[in-house]
Protein backbone atom coordinates (compact mmCIF):
# COMPACT_ATOMS: atom_id res chain seq x y z
CA UNK A 1 0.00 0.00 0.00
CA UNK A 2 2.75 2.52 0.77
CA UNK A 3 4.69 1.48 -2.08
CA UNK A 4 1.66 2.10 -4.34
CA UNK A 5 0.95 5.83 -2.89
CA UNK A 6 5.25 6.85 -3.52
CA UNK A 7 4.72 5.93 -7.32
CA UNK A 8 1.57 8.03 -7.36
CA UNK A 9 3.26 10.61 -5.47
CA UNK A 10 6.36 10.48 -8.26
CA UNK A 11 3.98 10.25 -10.90
CA UNK A 12 2.21 13.47 -10.01
CA UNK A 13 5.29 15.09 -9.46
CA UNK A 14 5.74 16.08 -13.46
CA UNK A 15 2.51 18.42 -13.43
CA UNK A 16 4.11 20.61 -10.49
CA UNK A 17 5.40 23.74 -10.59
CA UNK A 18 8.07 23.39 -8.35
CA UNK A 19 9.02 27.63 -8.97
CA UNK A 20 5.27 28.32 -7.59
CA UNK A 21 5.52 30.39 -4.20
CA UNK A 22 2.53 30.40 -2.45
CA UNK A 23 0.23 33.41 -2.26
CA UNK A 24 1.04 35.41 1.05
CA UNK A 25 -1.90 37.95 2.05
CA UNK A 26 -2.85 39.74 4.96
CA UNK A 27 -6.01 41.39 6.50
CA UNK A 28 -6.97 45.17 6.57
CA UNK A 29 -7.58 46.34 10.45
CA UNK A 30 -7.50 49.61 11.04
CA UNK A 31 -8.78 52.70 8.99
CA UNK A 32 -8.22 56.19 10.31
CA UNK A 33 -8.44 58.98 7.65
CA UNK A 34 -5.92 57.94 4.85
CA UNK A 35 -4.23 55.64 6.74
CA UNK A 36 -4.74 52.29 6.42
CA UNK A 37 -3.42 49.16 8.25
CA UNK A 38 -2.63 45.62 7.39
CA UNK A 39 -1.75 42.31 9.42
CA UNK A 40 -0.38 39.13 7.88
CA UNK A 41 1.37 40.46 5.15
CA UNK A 42 5.16 40.64 4.83
CA UNK A 43 6.06 43.83 2.65
CA UNK A 44 8.52 46.29 2.91
CA UNK A 45 8.01 50.01 2.86
CA UNK A 46 7.84 51.25 -0.73
CA UNK A 47 5.75 47.82 -2.15
CA UNK A 48 2.03 48.04 -3.62
CA UNK A 49 -0.81 46.08 -3.42
CA UNK A 50 -4.33 45.39 -3.58
CA UNK A 51 -6.79 45.55 -0.54
CA UNK A 52 -9.97 43.41 -1.85
CA UNK A 53 -13.41 45.40 -1.40
CA UNK A 54 -17.11 44.39 -1.36
CA UNK A 55 -17.98 42.77 -4.75
CA UNK A 56 -15.42 43.32 -7.73
CA UNK A 57 -14.14 46.55 -6.60
CA UNK A 58 -10.60 47.01 -4.85
CA UNK A 59 -8.71 49.93 -3.72
CA UNK A 60 -4.36 49.60 -4.95
CA UNK A 61 -2.09 51.55 -1.94
CA UNK A 62 1.22 51.52 -1.04
CA UNK A 63 3.40 50.76 1.94
CA UNK A 64 4.44 53.74 3.62
CA UNK A 65 5.53 52.89 7.37
CA UNK A 66 5.04 50.04 9.72
CA UNK A 67 4.95 49.07 13.88
CA UNK A 68 5.71 46.09 14.96
CA UNK A 69 3.77 44.01 13.15
CA UNK A 70 1.42 46.12 11.81
CA UNK A 71 1.83 47.81 8.41
CA UNK A 72 0.61 51.30 7.45
CA UNK A 73 -0.83 51.63 3.55
CA UNK A 74 -1.68 54.68 2.45
CA UNK A 75 -4.04 54.23 -0.90
CA UNK A 76 -3.11 55.41 -4.41
CA UNK A 77 -6.75 55.38 -5.83
CA UNK A 78 -10.71 56.54 -4.23
CA UNK A 79 -10.95 54.27 -0.85
CA UNK A 80 -14.69 52.76 -1.87
CA UNK A 81 -15.92 49.24 -0.78
CA UNK A 82 -13.32 47.88 1.83
CA UNK A 83 -14.67 46.61 5.20
CA UNK A 84 -12.62 44.99 8.36
CA UNK A 85 -10.84 41.92 7.28
CA UNK A 86 -10.67 42.71 3.93
CA UNK A 87 -8.07 40.65 2.34
CA UNK A 88 -4.67 42.40 1.07
CA UNK A 89 -2.21 40.77 -1.62
CA UNK A 90 0.82 41.98 -2.63
CA UNK A 91 1.82 43.17 -6.13
CA UNK A 92 5.14 41.66 -7.83
CA UNK A 93 7.03 44.31 -9.40
CA UNK A 94 3.88 47.23 -8.76
CA UNK A 95 7.01 49.84 -8.55
CA UNK A 96 7.95 49.26 -12.17
CA UNK A 97 7.08 52.25 -14.03
CA UNK A 98 7.23 52.37 -18.22
CA UNK A 99 9.74 54.27 -19.97
CA UNK A 100 11.15 54.76 -23.71
CA UNK A 101 10.48 56.83 -26.68
CA UNK A 102 7.32 55.75 -27.30
CA UNK A 103 5.87 58.41 -24.30
CA UNK A 104 6.43 61.18 -26.06
CA UNK A 105 3.45 63.22 -27.09
CA UNK A 106 1.31 61.26 -24.41
CA UNK A 107 -0.22 62.55 -20.85
CA UNK A 108 0.14 59.62 -17.87
CA UNK A 109 -0.72 59.88 -14.32
CA UNK A 110 1.16 59.05 -11.41
CA UNK A 111 1.28 55.53 -12.03
CA UNK A 112 2.37 55.72 -15.74
CA UNK A 113 -1.14 54.38 -17.23
CA UNK A 114 -2.26 56.96 -20.08
CA UNK A 115 -4.90 60.02 -19.39
CA UNK A 116 -5.40 60.73 -22.89
CA UNK A 117 -7.14 58.44 -24.68
CA UNK A 118 -4.51 57.49 -27.02
CA UNK A 119 -4.47 53.84 -26.35
CA UNK A 120 -2.14 52.00 -24.10
CA UNK A 121 1.20 52.53 -23.75
CA UNK A 122 3.43 50.45 -25.85
CA UNK A 123 7.06 51.09 -24.17
CA UNK A 124 10.70 48.90 -24.55
CA UNK A 125 11.26 48.74 -20.93
CA UNK A 126 9.65 49.18 -17.33
CA UNK A 127 12.35 51.04 -14.94
CA UNK A 128 12.87 50.73 -11.04
CA UNK A 129 11.00 54.50 -9.98
CA UNK A 130 14.08 55.56 -8.03
CA UNK A 131 16.99 55.42 -10.64
CA UNK A 132 21.10 55.07 -9.62
CA UNK A 133 22.47 57.82 -7.74
CA UNK A 134 25.46 59.36 -9.64
CA UNK A 135 28.71 60.03 -7.59
CA UNK A 136 28.95 63.67 -7.62
CA UNK A 137 32.21 63.74 -8.83
CA UNK A 138 31.43 61.63 -11.71
CA UNK A 139 29.23 64.41 -12.96
CA UNK A 140 29.48 66.50 -15.87
CA UNK A 141 30.47 70.49 -14.84
CA UNK A 142 27.87 72.89 -16.10
CA UNK A 143 29.64 74.41 -19.21
CA UNK A 144 27.01 74.60 -21.83
CA UNK A 145 23.91 77.42 -21.90
CA UNK A 146 20.98 76.26 -22.37
CA UNK A 147 18.50 78.18 -24.67
CA UNK A 148 15.00 78.78 -23.09
CA UNK A 149 13.57 80.88 -25.25
CA UNK A 150 12.70 83.66 -22.62
CA UNK A 151 14.38 87.16 -23.48
CA UNK A 152 14.58 88.08 -19.70
CA UNK A 153 16.12 84.45 -18.83
CA UNK A 154 18.58 83.75 -21.93
CA UNK A 155 20.18 87.70 -21.24
CA UNK A 156 20.07 88.18 -17.18
CA UNK A 157 19.78 84.77 -15.76
CA UNK A 158 21.73 82.67 -18.16
CA UNK A 159 20.60 78.96 -18.10
CA UNK A 160 23.58 76.62 -18.01
CA UNK A 161 22.51 72.61 -19.17
CA UNK A 162 22.46 70.58 -16.01
CA UNK A 163 21.45 73.27 -13.71
CA UNK A 164 18.37 73.56 -11.54
CA UNK A 165 16.81 76.76 -11.06
CA UNK A 166 13.14 77.58 -8.78
CA UNK A 167 10.74 79.47 -10.54
CA UNK A 168 9.27 81.15 -7.36
CA UNK A 169 6.05 83.28 -7.33
CA UNK A 170 2.26 83.43 -5.87
CA UNK A 171 -1.08 82.66 -7.47
CA UNK A 172 -1.96 84.12 -10.60
CA UNK A 173 1.22 85.84 -11.95
CA UNK A 174 1.95 83.43 -14.92
CA UNK A 175 3.77 80.55 -14.13
CA UNK A 176 1.96 78.19 -16.19
CA UNK A 177 2.35 80.61 -19.23
CA UNK A 178 6.03 80.80 -18.95
CA UNK A 179 6.32 77.42 -18.57
CA UNK A 180 3.91 76.68 -21.64
CA UNK A 181 6.60 79.21 -23.60
CA UNK A 182 9.68 77.43 -22.65
CA UNK A 183 8.52 73.83 -24.07
CA UNK A 184 7.67 75.87 -26.52
CA UNK A 185 10.67 77.66 -27.90
CA UNK A 186 13.53 75.62 -25.98
CA UNK A 187 16.35 74.06 -28.03
CA UNK A 188 16.12 70.98 -25.79
CA UNK A 189 16.08 67.68 -26.97
CA UNK A 190 13.51 66.51 -25.11
CA UNK A 191 11.00 68.30 -22.62
CA UNK A 192 9.20 65.99 -19.70
CA UNK A 193 6.73 68.42 -18.26
CA UNK A 194 5.09 67.42 -14.28
CA UNK A 195 1.98 69.16 -13.08
CA UNK A 196 1.60 68.11 -9.18
CA UNK A 197 -1.35 69.23 -7.44
CA UNK A 198 -2.86 71.74 -10.19
CA UNK A 199 -6.69 72.05 -10.67
CA UNK A 200 -7.89 69.10 -13.09
CA UNK A 201 -9.21 71.68 -15.22
CA UNK A 202 -5.56 73.71 -15.59
CA UNK A 203 -4.40 70.28 -16.58
CA UNK A 204 -6.35 69.91 -19.72
CA UNK A 205 -5.78 74.11 -20.30
CA UNK A 206 -2.00 73.77 -20.02
CA UNK A 207 -1.70 70.71 -22.31
CA UNK A 208 -4.43 72.14 -24.71
CA UNK A 209 -3.97 76.06 -24.89
CA UNK A 210 -0.58 76.76 -23.38
CA UNK A 211 1.69 73.40 -24.29
CA UNK A 212 -0.33 73.02 -27.81
CA UNK A 213 0.31 70.21 -30.25
CA UNK A 214 3.66 71.65 -31.78
CA UNK A 215 5.08 71.67 -27.46
CA UNK A 216 3.44 67.93 -26.65
CA UNK A 217 5.04 66.64 -29.84
CA UNK A 218 8.36 66.23 -28.13
CA UNK A 219 7.23 66.22 -24.72
CA UNK A 220 6.11 63.94 -22.09
CA UNK A 221 3.23 65.11 -19.51
CA UNK A 222 2.98 63.24 -16.29
CA UNK A 223 -0.21 64.87 -14.21
CA UNK A 224 -1.55 64.31 -10.80
CA UNK A 225 -4.28 67.28 -10.07
CA UNK A 226 -5.48 68.04 -6.87
CA UNK A 227 -8.10 64.94 -6.55
CA UNK A 228 -5.86 62.60 -6.89
CA UNK A 229 -4.30 60.84 -3.38
CA UNK A 230 -1.54 62.36 -2.12
CA UNK A 231 0.64 59.14 -2.69
CA UNK A 232 -0.08 59.61 -6.21
CA UNK A 233 0.70 63.19 -6.17
CA UNK A 234 4.15 62.11 -4.76
CA UNK A 235 4.66 58.96 -7.21
CA UNK A 236 3.70 61.53 -10.17
CA UNK A 237 6.83 63.71 -9.09
CA UNK A 238 9.07 60.90 -8.85
CA UNK A 239 8.13 59.67 -12.40
CA UNK A 240 8.65 62.45 -13.97
CA UNK A 241 11.85 62.81 -12.71
CA UNK A 242 12.72 59.20 -13.31
CA UNK A 243 11.05 59.57 -16.72
CA UNK A 244 13.82 62.37 -17.53
CA UNK A 245 16.20 60.60 -16.00
CA UNK A 246 15.97 57.83 -18.90
CA UNK A 247 16.11 60.38 -21.79
CA UNK A 248 19.19 62.13 -19.75
CA UNK A 249 20.63 58.09 -19.74
CA UNK A 250 20.35 58.05 -23.69
CA UNK A 251 22.33 61.20 -24.08
CA UNK A 252 19.62 63.73 -24.86
CA UNK A 253 19.68 67.27 -23.36
CA UNK A 254 15.96 67.36 -21.08
CA UNK A 255 14.31 70.39 -19.94
CA UNK A 256 12.34 69.47 -16.77
CA UNK A 257 9.13 71.59 -15.51
CA UNK A 258 7.51 70.42 -12.64
CA UNK A 259 4.59 72.56 -11.41
CA UNK A 260 4.99 72.91 -8.58
CA UNK A 261 7.48 71.68 -5.81
CA UNK A 262 5.77 73.29 -2.81
CA UNK A 263 2.75 70.36 -4.20
CA UNK A 264 5.06 67.61 -4.15
CA UNK A 265 5.98 68.81 -0.31
CA UNK A 266 2.54 69.43 0.58
CA UNK A 267 1.49 65.61 -0.19
CA UNK A 268 4.86 63.95 1.92
CA UNK A 269 3.47 66.51 4.34
CA UNK A 270 -0.11 65.12 4.49
CA UNK A 271 1.56 61.31 4.20
CA UNK A 272 4.07 62.04 6.68
CA UNK A 273 1.57 63.16 9.20
CA UNK A 274 -0.95 60.85 8.60
CA UNK A 275 1.64 57.77 9.75
CA UNK A 276 1.91 59.82 12.79
CA UNK A 277 5.35 61.53 12.35
CA UNK A 278 5.10 64.90 14.16
CA UNK A 279 5.04 68.50 12.92
CA UNK A 280 8.33 70.88 12.67
CA UNK A 281 8.43 73.99 10.64
CA UNK A 282 5.05 75.71 10.46
CA UNK A 283 3.62 71.96 10.46
CA UNK A 284 6.08 70.27 8.06
CA UNK A 285 7.80 67.07 9.45
CA UNK A 286 11.14 67.10 8.91
CA UNK A 287 10.45 64.08 6.32
CA UNK A 288 9.55 66.44 4.02
CA UNK A 289 13.24 68.58 4.07
CA UNK A 290 14.69 65.41 3.84
CA UNK A 291 12.50 64.35 0.10
CA UNK A 292 12.99 67.62 -1.55
CA UNK A 293 16.69 67.11 -2.03
CA UNK A 294 16.20 63.66 -2.93
CA UNK A 295 13.90 64.55 -5.15
CA UNK A 296 16.34 67.34 -6.97
CA UNK A 297 19.28 65.92 -6.81
CA UNK A 298 18.32 63.07 -9.22
CA UNK A 299 18.35 66.16 -12.00
CA UNK A 300 21.49 68.19 -13.30
CA UNK A 301 24.05 66.57 -15.43
CA UNK A 302 25.00 62.88 -16.15
CA UNK A 303 28.46 61.48 -16.49
CA UNK A 304 30.97 62.96 -18.30
CA UNK A 305 29.92 63.11 -22.36
CA UNK A 306 26.27 62.35 -21.13
CA UNK A 307 22.90 63.96 -21.55
CA UNK A 308 21.61 66.58 -19.22
CA UNK A 309 18.75 67.61 -17.02
CA UNK A 310 17.91 71.19 -16.75
CA UNK A 311 15.10 71.43 -14.53
CA UNK A 312 12.67 74.45 -13.41
CA UNK A 313 10.52 73.78 -10.03
CA UNK A 314 7.59 76.08 -9.27
CA UNK A 315 7.57 77.30 -5.66
CA UNK A 316 4.56 78.79 -4.44
CA UNK A 317 5.15 81.74 -2.11
CA UNK A 318 2.06 81.74 0.30
CA UNK A 319 0.97 85.63 0.32
CA UNK A 320 3.73 86.21 -2.58
CA UNK A 321 5.98 85.63 1.24
CA UNK A 322 9.27 84.74 0.05
CA UNK A 323 10.59 83.17 3.53
CA UNK A 324 7.76 80.50 3.41
CA UNK A 325 9.68 77.12 4.58
CA UNK A 326 9.75 75.29 1.14
CA UNK A 327 10.36 78.79 -0.66
CA UNK A 328 13.27 78.65 1.71
CA UNK A 329 14.34 75.18 1.31
CA UNK A 330 14.03 75.02 -2.27
CA UNK A 331 16.25 78.32 -2.61
CA UNK A 332 19.09 76.55 -1.13
CA UNK A 333 19.33 73.45 -2.39
CA UNK A 334 19.22 75.50 -6.01
CA UNK A 335 21.34 76.47 -8.54
CA UNK A 336 19.55 80.00 -8.70
CA UNK A 337 16.10 81.32 -8.69
CA UNK A 338 13.60 83.59 -10.58
CA UNK A 339 11.16 85.86 -8.85
CA UNK A 340 8.01 86.49 -10.54
CA UNK A 341 6.34 89.74 -9.31
CA UNK A 342 2.84 90.27 -8.67
CA UNK A 343 3.44 94.57 -9.19
CA UNK A 344 4.86 93.52 -12.03
CA UNK A 345 2.03 91.32 -13.17
CA UNK A 346 -0.57 93.92 -12.14
CA UNK A 347 0.89 96.17 -14.44
CA UNK A 348 0.55 94.25 -17.59
CA UNK A 349 3.93 93.23 -17.92
CA UNK A 350 4.36 89.55 -18.61
CA UNK A 351 6.84 87.80 -18.19
CA UNK A 352 6.55 89.57 -14.81
CA UNK A 353 10.34 88.67 -13.89
CA UNK A 354 11.51 90.39 -11.15
CA UNK A 355 15.07 90.82 -12.21
CA UNK A 356 16.61 92.08 -9.03
CA UNK A 357 15.39 89.32 -7.18
CA UNK A 358 16.45 86.79 -9.70
CA UNK A 359 19.71 85.55 -10.20
CA UNK A 360 21.17 82.58 -12.15
CA UNK A 361 24.26 81.11 -10.07
CA UNK A 362 26.23 79.47 -13.02
CA UNK A 363 26.03 82.48 -15.20
CA UNK A 364 29.25 83.20 -14.95
CA UNK A 365 30.78 80.26 -15.61
CA UNK A 366 28.12 79.59 -18.92
CA UNK A 367 28.94 83.02 -20.52
CA UNK A 368 31.38 85.03 -22.34
CA UNK A 369 32.43 88.24 -20.25
CA UNK A 370 31.33 90.62 -22.19
CA UNK A 371 27.87 89.52 -21.94
CA UNK A 372 28.11 88.55 -18.16
CA UNK A 373 29.59 92.17 -17.75
CA UNK A 374 26.92 93.72 -19.18
CA UNK A 375 24.28 91.81 -17.83
CA UNK A 376 25.62 93.17 -14.45
CA UNK A 377 25.46 96.48 -15.72
CA UNK A 378 21.74 96.52 -17.23
CA UNK A 379 20.39 95.41 -13.75
CA UNK A 380 22.44 98.39 -12.07
CA UNK A 381 20.59 100.52 -14.34
CA UNK A 382 17.24 98.99 -13.57
CA UNK A 383 17.97 99.02 -10.07
CA UNK A 384 18.75 102.49 -9.74
CA UNK A 385 15.64 103.07 -11.04
CA UNK A 386 13.32 101.42 -9.19
CA UNK A 387 15.12 103.06 -6.20
CA UNK A 388 14.16 106.06 -7.20
CA UNK A 389 10.51 105.82 -9.47
CA UNK A 390 8.57 107.14 -6.31
CA UNK A 391 10.42 110.39 -6.44
CA UNK A 392 10.19 110.37 -10.04
CA UNK A 393 6.51 109.42 -10.28
CA UNK A 394 5.62 112.45 -8.02
CA UNK A 395 7.64 114.60 -9.11
CA UNK A 396 10.44 115.56 -6.32
CA UNK A 397 13.31 114.45 -8.38
CA UNK A 398 14.96 117.05 -9.78
CA UNK A 399 16.86 115.63 -13.26
CA UNK A 400 20.79 116.24 -12.95
CA UNK A 401 20.90 115.54 -9.14
CA UNK A 402 22.23 112.22 -9.48
CA UNK A 403 23.88 111.17 -13.34
CA UNK A 404 23.46 108.08 -13.03
CA UNK A 405 19.57 108.10 -12.19
CA UNK A 406 19.35 110.30 -15.10
CA UNK A 407 20.54 107.51 -17.09
CA UNK A 408 18.64 104.95 -15.90
CA UNK A 409 15.44 107.64 -16.43
CA UNK A 410 16.98 107.95 -20.25
CA UNK A 411 16.81 104.10 -20.86
CA UNK A 412 14.18 102.61 -19.00
CA UNK A 413 11.64 103.03 -21.49
CA UNK A 414 13.56 100.61 -23.69
CA UNK A 415 14.67 98.63 -20.88
CA UNK A 416 11.42 98.01 -19.67
CA UNK A 417 10.09 97.17 -23.71
CA UNK A 418 13.19 94.75 -23.52
CA UNK A 419 11.52 92.10 -20.58
CA UNK A 420 8.70 92.07 -21.91
CA UNK A 421 7.96 89.31 -24.18
CA UNK A 422 4.61 87.92 -26.28
CA UNK A 423 2.66 85.10 -25.48
CA UNK A 424 3.71 83.70 -29.16
CA UNK A 425 6.93 85.30 -29.26
CA UNK A 426 10.12 83.27 -30.07
CA UNK A 427 13.71 84.81 -27.97
CA UNK A 428 15.83 82.55 -29.10
CA UNK A 429 19.63 83.11 -27.04
CA UNK A 430 21.81 84.59 -29.87
CA UNK A 431 19.24 87.52 -30.42
CA UNK A 432 18.86 87.79 -26.30
CA UNK A 433 22.02 88.85 -25.88
CA UNK A 434 22.46 90.66 -29.58
CA UNK A 435 19.32 92.97 -27.97
CA UNK A 436 20.68 93.46 -24.55
CA UNK A 437 24.33 94.57 -25.48
CA UNK A 438 22.08 97.20 -28.10
CA UNK A 439 19.63 98.01 -25.41
CA UNK A 440 21.78 99.71 -22.52
CA UNK A 441 25.54 100.97 -23.01
CA UNK A 442 27.62 98.94 -20.93
CA UNK A 443 29.11 102.69 -19.28
CA UNK A 444 26.90 105.40 -17.81
CA UNK A 445 27.77 108.97 -19.91
CA UNK A 446 30.70 111.25 -18.77
CA UNK A 447 27.98 113.57 -16.60
CA UNK A 448 28.45 115.09 -13.26
CA UNK A 449 28.69 112.29 -11.21
CA UNK A 450 27.41 112.04 -7.63
CA UNK A 451 27.06 109.45 -5.09
CA UNK A 452 24.45 109.20 -2.65
CA UNK A 453 20.34 108.96 -3.03
CA UNK A 454 18.65 111.17 -5.42
CA UNK A 455 18.20 114.43 -4.28
CA UNK A 456 14.06 116.19 -3.87
CA UNK A 457 13.39 119.28 -5.33
CA UNK A 458 13.14 121.99 -2.96
CA UNK A 459 11.41 124.21 -5.65
CA UNK A 460 7.88 124.23 -3.28
CA UNK A 461 9.52 124.78 -0.05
Amino acid sequence: MTGNLADRLRRLQGFVDRESTPELSGRLTRMVGLTLECVGCPMVVGDRCVIQGQGSGSVEAEVVGFEDDRVYLMPLTAIEGLRPGARVVPLAAASRVPVGPEMLGRVVNGSGEPLDGKGPLQVESRVALNGDIINPLDRAPVREVMDVGIRAINSLMTVGQGQRLGLFAGSGVGKSMLLGMMTRFTDADITVVGLIGERGREVKEFIEDILGEEGLARSVVVAAPADDSPLMRLRAAMLTTRIAEYYRDKGKRVLLLMDSLTRYAQAQREIALAVGEPPATKGYPPSVFAKLPQLVERTGNGRQGGGSITAFYTVLTEGDDQQDPIADAARAILDGHIVLSRRLAEEGHYPAIDVEASISRVMPQVTEPEHFSRAQRFKQVYSRYQQARDLISVGAYVKGSDSETDFAMTHIGNMTQFLKQGLNESAPLQDSIEQLLAVVPERRSPERRQSGVPVPSRGNE
